[in-house]
């Protein structure tokens, strides 16, 4: 299992954060990307050092023109006319412009394939967290914070290889010109220049931050708010309560534009800061060439000289603070996703945990003590086993923890006491893997993928034949309606099935759960939600999937169980009463008293129904009889 805590994050420290992202930007799989950054760093330095000659051929093209130019004797006559040098110049800029273009090609896959491993990982890991993680986020949230992270990362990994390091040797390249050519007050403005731009720039880009991050947090809840309510559709409708929607999502919206506003403003003033400090500098320093060209120390091409290697001093400084903008933005954008990679999934398995090893299927719970809040125990020392191959049913009423039972046997939670075992194999001892591969579910919601009707049938058991999903169809009895269908089985389903009735998805949900194949087989209020007639249609390829298994039933219809071979009926978190249904009626106890109350609903469902179908035949027979009129 991947380790949740390969990256994380200081967005404070952006070295640190460099050092965590260096294995994927040198991955030690991938030799050809090595390479690649080997050619690009020499693509780097070497569009510095032309960048560097830029200016002199701009100088010597400057003196040629005016007379004033003195050049060793062994340079050739030709390279001295003022338009050959006016050439060099240009030629110099254009493979300068190049080799960057090259060194950016190089890197990109290097690049892109660091977002891709960390987007990887971050995927994984959240399938890797707990169920009580998934239930307390929001999707449109996680998301969006994924999202921003993965285009955080790939601004990290840009700026910081093919941007800082680069602006790091130009400073030091132009710094030591400046002081060999011109003198130390030359060398100490350049220095001061930098130190104080760089210093305005991080202190401004800090203040920056927080409002960023205020519309970052204003943007997540946009967008979580537009999620909810649009996989709510059907509900929102229901209630006529569009205004209210979009009244909540415009009021996030109003909080985003006041941040981001603020943000743009922000970013006008640190403008105007870096333009007044670098002009300060510049105008010291072309101050001080001019009054040497005065004396007769410097030529006219030494103060072209000093202000084209200014003019492109300013390329780079001012990209050290958008550089270090972006760094900064791209941290804030990605440290809600490295705070996902931090939290440490609450279900792992233990060292050296072998496969479950499945022979009969006989499940068993031994004085099981659990609660998802420590002040609100939900079961509380439930003992009972279903041996292979029978049915045992779950009953009570809401809230007794019936569902429960079945989060526990998927270990999607962890008992605090007593052991739930498979064959005799507590389930904590095994891999979640090998264990979730012999318990097959099917849920009172199934929830389908934004895909086909194969694609969701072929989930039991992704490597089945097209012959194989066919005949788990068919022994759902849903084929037949999918064949129905003008595109069959490449019939898109809607956002988590919408498209379908509920029987329809429950029908496919079997179909997967039959195409799985499990030893055991959990039927979680599989048709609690249906109406009476799909119910019974259900429960008949419900019956024919349990057959030989060893099955758990969680039921809310008692109608439904009354084959089970145990039924249990819990209430309060415990046990209180079990049996087969005819000895629970007998003793006319709590099951007694739930079976009554649902046979009263069952009946009064049933008397109504007759009733609206005698009066909508009345109608029907007085439209069809000719009134007569008096004799």
């Amino acid at each position: 299992m991947m380790a949740s805590k390969t990256v994380s994050a200081d967005s404070g420290n952006p070295l640190q954060t460099l050092r965590n992202l260096w294995p994927y930007m040198w991955p030690s799989a991938r030799p050809d990307l090595k390479r690649r950054v080997v050619w690009a760093t020499l693509f780097l330095v070497l569009s510095k050092i032309v960048l560097i000659v830029v200016p002199y051929f701009f100088k010597w093209a400057t003196d040629s023109l005016n007379g004033e130019l003195a050049m060793p004797d062994f340079v050739p006559q030709l390279l001295l006319g003022g338009v050959m040098l006016v050439i060099a110049y240009n030629v110099a800029r254009i493979v300068q412009w190049g080799l960057n273009q090259l060194r950016d090609a190089l890197f990109a896959s290097v690049g892109q394939y660091a977002v891709r491993r960390l987007a990887y990982q971050t995927f994984v890991h959240m399938h890797q967290l707990s169920l009580r993680f998934h239930l307390e986020r929001r999707t449109g949230g996680l998301s969006r914070i994924i999202e921003r992270g993965t285009k955080g990362i790939e601004t990290i990994v840009r700026f910081t290889i093919l941007n800082t390091v680069p602006t790091l040797l130009e400073f030091a390249m132009v710094a030591a010109i400046f002081a060999f050519a011109f003198g130390f007050s030359y060398f100490a403005i350049t220095a001061l220049t930098v130190f104080f731009y760089s210093w305005f720039t991080i202190r401004a880009s800090d203040w920056r931050i927080g409002i960023r991050r205020a519309m970052n947090n204003s943007d997540t809840e946009a967008n979580t708010k537009a999620i909810d309510s649009l996989l709510n559709f059907e509900t929102v409708k229901y209630f006529g309560n569009e205004t209210m929607e979009a009244k909540r999502f415009d009021q996030s919206m109003e909080r985003y534009e006041k941040s981001a506003t603020q943000v743009w403003t922000s970013l006008g003033w640190l403008n105007m800061g870096q333009g007044v400090i670098f002009g300060i500098g510049m105008t010291l320093m072309m101050v001080l060439s001019a009054m040497a060209v005065q004396r007769g120390e410097q030529t006219i091409g030494d103060f072209v000289f000093v202000n084209a290697m200014l003019m492109q001093l300013s390329v780079p400084l001012n990209f050290i603070g958008f550089v270090y903008r972006e760094i900064r933005q791209g941290l804030t954008d990605i440290e809600q996703m490295f705070d996902l990679l931090e939290v440490d999934p609450e279900i792992t398995d233990r060292p050296g945990a072998a496969a479950l090893m499945v022979s009969t299927g006989a499940i068993r719970f031994d004085n099981v003590h659990f609660a998802y809040d420590p002040a609100r125990p939900i079961l509380k020392g439930i003992s009972f086993e279903v041996p292979a191959g029978h049915t045992v049913a779950i009953v009570g009423p809401s809230g007794a923890g019936k569902s429960t039972i079945s989060r526990l046997l998927y270990r999607f939670y962890d008992v605090q006491q007593g052991s739930v075992t498979i064959d005799g194999q507590d389930v904590r001892d095994v891999t979640q893997k090998s264990l979730r591969a012999v318990i097959g579910m099917v849920p009172q919601d199934t929830v389908l993928f934004n895909d086909t009707l194969e694609y969701n049938i072929r989930y039991g058991r992704v490597d089945a034949s097209e012959a194989e999903v066919r005949q788990a169809a068919d022994l759902a009895q849903v084929g037949r309606f999918i064949s129905s269908l003008p595109e069959g089985y490449k019939t898109m389903v809607g956002e988590r099935g919408l498209k379908l009735s509920g029987g329809e998805k429950q029908r496919v949900a079997i179909a997967r759960t039959i195409l799985k194949a499990p030893p055991i087989l959990i039927l979680d209020e599989a048709t609690s939600a249906l109406d009476t007639a799909t119910e019974q249609e259900i429960q008949t390829s419900l019956d024919f999937v349990s057959k030989g298994r060893t099955t758990l039933v969680i039921a809310h219809r008692l109608s439904t169980v009354i084959g089970a071979d145990e039924i249990i009926v819990l209430q309060d978190g415990k046990i209180a009463e079990r049996g087969p249904h005819a000895r629970l009626i007998a003793e006319g106890g709590l099951y007694t008293a739930m079976w009554d109350r649902q046979r009263e609903a069952i009946e009064a469902e049933e008397k109504l129904k007759k009733v609206q179908e005698e009066d909508e035949l009345g109608v029907v027979v007085r439209r069809r009889t000719p009134e007569r009129g008096p004799a």
